[in-house]
């Protein structure tokens, strides 16, 4: 199943009846609910993100209590049901913030034994990597959860996940890249600051956000021949993203000092005697320093004029 959305209804703002208004808002949330999925190992997070969705948009996604690094197992109360809705394979897109750190690592030999990445991989004389066929004894998370992520995906889905930088650079996890370079189109790759997680997760490390799309067997066929596709990556690097270690907001300033600020026009809707009736409003706003819209508008600019490689 195509876990996808298409909206090919353009509503004119502002011309809309209530009923085409509601008709929306009634596809969106059918969308929300059987398109969306998320999993989480704790269950409090599950429920407060349960009760945020129908705050928010009043509608219930499809969130799972369960391990997602031993699904399909496991014993938590969402395994059964992601199985169902959720399984392997299926997905056109997933992203994630995994947990990271050897301070928390993998040691289940039945968790690993399911992940070419938590074997031990050997270097040939010609730069490839061979499966040794022995499972590591402690894997750290954010490596499973790359493949796990990429298991996920339907051949030719797309992933974001965030990743410290080690493993995009140390030599000792060359294996990893290898890895993904032979299973994954690499599409962009954003090196972010160290705040990015530093006030919510107290990680204290540099991280970068990784978009890759997964390779259908016959590419990897095809390259395993011979026929090995050069194609162009987007690569950016965050400077900001809006707020200090400290977390305190951050806005764009003159060469004086100065915060600077713009005027943004905002759209209102409201109902008036049974109608939605738009009306604008127009206010100056100091401008956050955020470099992730501006590259966000680049990656588009990027794609307009190089393709994403792959079917």
């Amino acid at each position: 199943q195509n876990r996808r959305f298409y909206e090919e209804k353009k509503v004119a703002m502002g011309a809309e009846s209530t009923e085409e208004f509601l008709s929306v808002q009634e596809r969106l949330a059918d969308y929300v609910q059987h398109q969306i999925f998320g999993a989480d190992f704790d269950q409090f997070l599950v429920r407060a993100a349960q009760m945020n969705m129908v705050m928010a948009g009043n509608a219930e996604a499809q969130l799972f209590h369960m391990n997602s690094l031993e699904f399909p197992h496991g014993h938590l109360s969402g395994v059964e049901a992601a199985k169902a809705a959720a399984n392997l394979g299926t997905m056109d897109l997933v992203m994630t913030n995994p947990p990271f750190g050897s301070d928390i690592p993998i040691t289940d030999p039945n968790i690993l034994r399911g992940f070419e990445l938590a074997y031990n991989w050997e270097r040939t004389p010609e730069g490839e990597y061979v499966n040794s066929g022995r499972t590591q004894s402690s894997v750290a998370p954010e490596v499973l959860f790359i493949e796990r992520c990429l298991q996920w995906l339907r051949p030719g889905g797309r992933m974001g996940i965030v990743l410290p930088d080690g493993i995009l650079g140390n030599p000792g996890q060359e294996y990893i890249r290898w890895w993904l370079l032979h299973n994954c189109w690499v599409l962009a790759s954003v090196d972010l600051p160290v705040e990015s997680f530093i006030v919510e997760a107290n990680v204290n490390i540099l991280t970068s956000l990784l978009f890759l799309k997964k390779k259908t067997d016959q590419e990897k066929r095809a390259e395993a021949l011979g026929a090995v596709t050069d194609y162009p990556v987007f690569m950016a690097v965050a400077e900001k993203v809006g707020f200090d270690r400290r977390g305190n907001t951050l806005y764009k300033r003159s060469p004086d000092g100065e915060e600077l600020v713009q005027e943004v026009e905002k759209v209102e809707r409201v109902r008036v005697g049974g109608q939605v009736v738009e009306r604008t409003l127009r206010r100056r706003e100091k401008i956050l320093d955020d470099d992730l819209p501006e590259i966000a508008a680049a990656y588009r600019q990027f794609r307009q004029e190089h393709p994403e490689p792959g079917a």
